[in-house]
């Protein structure tokens, strides 16, 4: 979001900035903008161990940690498509009662909220 902003269409832009919501981003998004970038898939100001903290304390996203329990309930989702990392964000959405904020047409298949990026 912070390094490709111009990607968020206008409405999922303002929803962004409204100071009364909360947003999250979970371990699992920094796992993969880490692989991203060590691929080079992802170009990026600084490293990324650089890169998500400092943006985590310039903002008022809240780390979200990746638990045993959200791991497990991979096992319960139906089989939509198999990226490991989408698919654990589909379980903390659903076990933490999460919206998901993305572009991803996937994410609609499970039973999760999502706002279209």
């Amino acid at each position: 979001m912070t390094a490709t902003p111009e990607r968020l269409s206008a409405a999922a832009h303002a929803l962004v900035e409204r100071t009364d919501m909360g947003l999250y981003l979970s371990a699992a998004s920094a796992w993969e903008i880490a692989i991203k970038y060590t691929l080079g898939k992802l170009p990026l100001p600084e490293p990324p161990s650089a890169f998500v903290p400092s943006r985590l304390a310039q903002t008022s996203v809240v780390a979200v940690p990746v638990d045993h329990l959200h791991a497990v309930h991979v096992s319960t989702l139906p089989p939509h498509h198999h990226d490991p990392f989408d698919r654990i964000l589909v379980a903390q959405a659903q076990l933490d009662d999460f919206t998901i904020l993305t572009a991803d047409p996937v994410f609609r298949l499970y039973d999760v909220n999502v706002i279209q990026a």
